[in-house]
């Protein structure tokens, strides 16, 4: 996997957002998050060496806007370009995760149709609230392969009605030294639903302050994905 950062900056938008790191990081190297600007890699995925070869190598997945929001107000002049990229390296998979998608259709290129096959577009949800705001929307939107992101997942929620079409679903939990309590039930109730639907399941990390069979634990951030991959739960 590589990671391609069109721009860089966000803004808070939902309880998800409350430890966000990006803006913790950042905040640490005195940036301001709120500031949206372009980086310089911007046309990495169609940058070529001297012999003419991308310097982008085939066949690989490309993580989109790792520390932003692909679907950011601030960048709808600057989204068309990205999409077209994405349309000519039609030899990589591009994926990016969005709290956003009310604003997809909207966003879309004009020969978008049922989706670019080499484009996977995650929905992200933390609770129940968002999960019925957002999943009716992103269930309706024509794309070709969708995933759910319940990260953090900050209360139980019920998404089976959601699943349809949806290829993965990955849990996972706050990784912040005050982060709030997931609660392991509740990723168990999420991969019923999944095995339910023949969705596939992926608990990725544990949250920093966890709950077992009613015991809290505090995690260090290095132990989060390894605890979760020690649950070996994933379908």
């Amino acid at each position: 996997m590589t990671i391609w950062d069109p721009w860089r900056g966000c803004h808070r938008y939902s309880e998800g957002c409350k430890h966000c790191y990006i803006h913790k990081g950042d905040a640490k190297r005195g940036i301001d998050t709120n500031e949206i600007v372009k980086t310089k890699r911007f046309y990495a995925p169609i940058e070529k060496k001297k012999n003419g070869e991308y310097k982008m190598k085939s066949n690989q997945l490309v993580y989109v806007c790792f520390r932003s929001d692909f679907l950011l107000e601030d960048c709808d002049e600057w989204r068309w370009e990205c999409w077209n990229m994405m349309k000519e390296r039609q030899d990589l998979t591009f994926l990016f995760l969005t709290k956003r998608i009310e604003r997809l259709a909207n966003c879309l290129p004009k020969d978008w149709q049922e989706g670019y096959p080499n484009v996977i577009i995650g929905c992200t949800i933390e609770n129940q609230k968002q999960a019925d705001i957002r999943l009716p929307i992103f269930t309706a939107l024509p794309i070709v392969h969708r995933n759910i992101i319940c990260q953090p997942l900050l209360s139980p929620i019920k998404i089976k009605p959601y699943l349809q079409n949806v290829e993965l679903l990955v849990v996972g939990g706050e990784s912040d030294v005050q982060g709030r309590v997931m609660d392991y039930d509740w990723v168990l109730d999420i991969r019923k639903q999944c095995l339910e639907t023949q969705t596939h399941f992926e608990f990725r990390q544990c949250s920093t302050n966890f709950r077992k069979d009613g015991k809290y634990y505090h995690l260090s951030v290095r132990e989060l994905m390894r605890q979760a991959k020690k649950a070996d739960i994933n379908i």
